[in-house]
């Protein structure tokens, strides 16, 4: 149980030996008792929802173990949470710091996370392609976009062939991120590649779920919802793993530092964006995992509801420690692992940027 995921309304978290007892109103008698335990030895991250109690002692066990907590509110937005103690690695953050202020370095590092983007956003669309080919069915006709507040997905494919002409189109950009010269051209590309990248994606869905454009804060329909939800939860397990590794989270490469958001970690999961948030999405909807009744409007925009949630969650979880085989790791591991090797081998490329490698899928 790599996550653990705790979100009925107002049950508690004690700590008993080296288990947590999760206790609560109980569905069959209507009073207070154990509704789970869990073996500490068995958890590396807990998400609990922002009624759930939980005891200092139990606080205390799970940081000692370097298991962080996530916090989510009662929409399933991101709160905040709590992280280990990490060494002091003051000799690693003073490189890190100098290496972000080096244009050389920066160019370098973000041309490699932007063309492992794209070479995965190609792969997923080759992918669909192959499956779609070998069931037999047609290929989809691109949708068209009318929807107004938000990015629309660029030029519809006229030929009736949206995505074999998008893997043409996208085949034809990594001589130009090859060639860039600075970080505000890779984010021209980066911003091109997505766009078209999308366009064909959201071919493959079903007609029940239209996908014409992407939007956020907020998501308007429930693809951008589910996209939007993933993407969160990547982004939160990738600070823990920076910060466990002793760098600072804020300072970006291909995002730009700022205040109020962890632009490295923003820059990290580009790659891993295609493989897991965007590939779940589909496959959510496909296998009709979700389905009308998993969303509700809130706030001007469309979310999913508790139920919905749970169900992604949980797929989340199982993609994420899935074994594969990796061509370029050379041995079985999976997407979690992948993720905190990221943090790893940004670290060792601050010594020497040859080591960086961002991820690729097979």
């Amino acid at each position: 149980m790599p996550t653990a995921c705790i979100r009925q309304p107002n049950c508690s978290i004690h700590l008993k030996s080296e288990r947590l007892e999760v206790r609560g109103i109980l569905e069959d008698t209507g009073t207070e008792g154990l509704l789970r335990e869990i073996p500490i030895r068995d958890v590396d991250r807990l998400i609990i929802d922002e009624s759930v109690h939980i005891t200092s002692a139990a606080l205390a066990a799970l940081l000692r173990a370097e298991i962080p907590i996530n916090i989510l509110a009662w929409s399933g937005n991101f709160l905040g949470g709590f992280l280990p103690a990490t060494n002091a690695h003051g000799l690693a953050r003073l490189r890190q710091y100098e290496r972000t202020r080096d244009p050389a370095f920066t160019l370098q590092m973000s041309g490699r996370i932007i063309t492992a983007k794209l070479y995965n956003q190609r792969r997923v669309l080759q992918r669909l392609m192959a499956a779609r080919s070998d069931s037999g069915t047609p290929m989809p006709k691109a949708a068209s976009s009318k929807d107004e507040g938000s990015q629309p997905l660029g030029p519809v494919s006229e030929t009736g062939a949206p995505v074999a002409d998008a893997l043409g189109w996208l085949n034809g950009l990594f001589a130009s991120i090859n060639a860039s010269r600075s970080i505000d051209e890779l984010r021209g590309y980066e911003g091109a590649s997505t766009a078209r990248y999308f366009q064909a994606w959201g071919s493959f869905l079903p007609a029940a779920f239209p996908f014409e454009r992407r939007s956020t804060r907020p998501p308007l329909n429930p693809v951008n919802a589910c996209i939007s939800f993933g993407a969160t939860f990547l982004y939160q397990e990738m600070v823990s793993c920076i910060h466990s590794h002793g760098l600072d989270p804020s300072l970006g490469l291909l995002h730009s530092t700022e205040d109020g958001r962890w632009s490295l970690a923003l820059d990290l999961i580009e790659p891993f964006r295609p493989a897991l948030v965007e590939a779940l999405t589909l496959d959510l909807f496909s296998r009709q995992m979700l389905g009308a009744d998993s969303f509700e409007p809130r706030n001007g925009g469309i979310y999913l509801n508790d139920a919905g949630r749970k169900k992604f969650i949980l797929q989340y979880e199982r993609r994420m420690e899935r074994q594969f085989m990796s061509e370029g790791a050379g041995h079985r591991t999976c997407l979690r692992q992948q993720l905190e090797n990221q943090a790893i081998l940004l670290k060792a490329a601050l010594e020497d940027p040859s080591k960086f490698e961002p991820f690729i899928m097979n």
